[in-house]
């Protein structure tokens, strides 16, 4: 990850109250984010134990489904 260069916002005692960011920075700290997330769901799923099956497969009968719909 890269350097963050974050500007505070305090209130009248110097407590600070928020954060501003470059965008550059916020948009690098949301793909974090979303990977992080990505990897828990993952850890998540391994350790379930439940069926599964290829994602070719999964992609079918999602579109399947799709299709019985209309």
């Amino acid at each position: 990850m890269h350097a963050i260069n974050p500007q505070y916002i305090t209130d009248n005692t110097g407590k600070k109250i928020s954060v501003v960011l470059p965008i550059k920075d916020f948009k690098a700290i949301m793909e974090e984010l979303e990977e992080l997330e990505d990897i828990k769901l993952y850890d998540d799923a391994k350790k379930s134990n439940e069926s599964s099956f290829p994602i070719d497969d999964a992609f079918k009968m999602i579109e399947a489904k799709r299709k019985s719909k209309k």
